[in-house]
């Protein structure tokens, strides 16, 4: 903290910091100390500013960032001294539109998509506008939930700055950065930031930035801590809706969840779920993971068992009364697009199994992400489970995440002639345990290895439907 700001504001011992992460510099220099996003958020709180490093594969900047509705005006002057004097005041989407702030440009064809609205003035209590009491004054002013549309004067001297809903998980840029962390310590959801830049003017960078937050007694951290912060804390996914669901089966109650990452659209087929959105205490909780399938579910494809094993699976959680059928949306074939499954059948046609179709395509032989999952079943309060799956590496995959997979249990299926190859494909090439469940049924064989007849699905978990 600087030593001109007035008695009362001097800090005299750094922040104590423990746990941070580290920036990756070039070869020639050591990795960077970062301190935590704890510390940060302390110092948020507490109403001082912190150093934000970017994620090197954007501007490679770093801005001093602090919560608008505790800006001061000595903290505007420390801001204004240090940086490009541009003053930026990220807000979400809500907030401006409430104010009537419009955007600066209809059609933006900034590389970064930053949402620049019109500069604001506070219509009174200051003076030209430019002082550092008088944009202090104006970024509280726009922190404040009581402010209306006439408190406020346009061209002015703070840019508003319109933010992505779901923060750095959907733009890792320091506008996000700002409004999560200003949330994240209690504050209004409000910031205010600028560029840090050395005596020259020219960028200063995060080395370089380290020293002066040093110096300076400031918290200095990296948006990638904050994203990783907020995973951690929050998880991937985010409940939206939830409905009663009539099935075949029996009346479940689907629950819509939105990927904060990438706006993928997930869903939870749900049996016995409490009056609290949770699943109540009980018996380890019947669980399958399915990925969406177009080809398998809707047209009735026989190269994949996609849709039977969902039939299936919603049958079994509804007979059983107690479970969640977890549907992940944006994952045809294992992730990696629905066009791309249809080329990954045309060299199918020619002799190849799935597994080489999808390298030949640069394709991972596994893309799915468990960690939505994981997040869907923690936020139903389904921390122990009893999976249906054949998929050893779903089990391993699912208790890194912190799901305790208490019983693996095969789900067994129909399995026409054309799909004999995916499945000594999955049995031979990709881990899943494939195991005989009909007593006297001869085995299909497929190469150097027989594969097992499946029964039909009420066979398959004994104790089960």
């Amino acid at each position: 903290m600087p030593s001109d700001l007035g008695s009362g504001l001097i800090r005299t011992e750094p922040a104590v910091v423990v746990g941070g992460g580290s920036l990756d510099l070039p070869a020639s220099a050591p990795p960077l100390s970062l301190d935590t996003v704890e510390a940060a958020l302390a110092e948020i709180a507490a109403g001082r500013p912190v150093i934000v490093v970017d994620d090197e594969n954007r501007e490679s900047g770093s801005d001093l960032i602090m919560a608008a509705d505790a800006v001061t005006p000595e903290w505007m002057a420390f801001t204004v001294r240090h940086t490009s004097g541009l003053v930026y005041l990220p807000l979400t989407g809500a907030v401006l539109d409430r104010l009537g702030i419009p955007a600066m440009v209809h059609e933006s064809v900034d590389r970064l998509q930053t949402g620049l609205a019109v500069s604001v003035d506070a219509s009174s209590g200051v003076t030209t506008g430019i002082s550092a009491r008088d944009r202090a004054r104006t970024a509280r002013l726009l922190a404040d939930p009581r402010t209306e549309p006439g408190d406020l004067t346009r061209p002015g001297h703070l840019l508003p700055l319109r933010t992505r809903e779901g923060g750095v998980l959907v733009r890792p840029g320091h506008a996000e950065a700002a409004v999560d962390l200003a949330r994240l310590a209690g504050r209004q959801p409000a910031g205010v930031i600028a560029e840090m830049v050395e005596d020259d003017g020219s960028m200063r960078r995060a080395d370089s930035c380290r020293a002066f937050a040093d110096e300076h007694h400031l918290v200095m951290i990296s948006i990638q801590d904050l994203r990783d912060h907020r995973l951690r804390e929050e998880g991937v996914v985010r409940r939206v809706v939830s409905t009663s669901m009539p099935t075949r089966p029996g009346v479940l109650t689907a629950v819509g969840y939105i990927d904060q990452q990438s706006g993928t659209e997930h869903l939870a087929l749900v049996a016995g779920l409490g009056a609290d959105g949770h699943l109540p205490d009980g018996d380890d909780v019947l669980v399958r993971i399915h990925s969406a399938c177009l080809t398998g579910e809707v047209l009735s494809s026989s190269r994949c068992d996609c849709g039977p094993q969902l039939d299936a699976s919603i049958e079994k959680i509804a007979t059983a009364g107690r479970g969640v059928v977890v549907y992940l949306r944006g994952h045809e074939e294992s992730g990696t697009g629905l066009l791309a499954t249809l080329r990954a059948c045309s060299l199918q046609d020619r002799g190849l199994d799935t597994v080489e179709a999808g390298t030949r395509h640069g394709m991972p032989v596994d893309a799915r992400h468990r960690q939505a999952a994981a997040d869907i079943l923690t936020d139903l309060a389904a921390r122990r489970v009893r999976l249906l799956t054949d998929d050893l590496a779903e089990v391993t995959a699912l208790s890194g995440h912190g799901i305790h997979v208490s019983a693996r249990l095969p789900l067994a299926v129909g399995a026409p002639r054309d799909n004999v190859r995916l499945l000594a494909t999955r049995r031979d090439r990709t881990g899943h345990h494939l195991v005989e469940v009909v007593s006297g049924a001869p085995p299909l064989v497929v190469g150097r290895a027989p594969l097992p007849t499946w029964s039909r699905p009420d066979d398959a978990v004994p104790g089960v439907g």
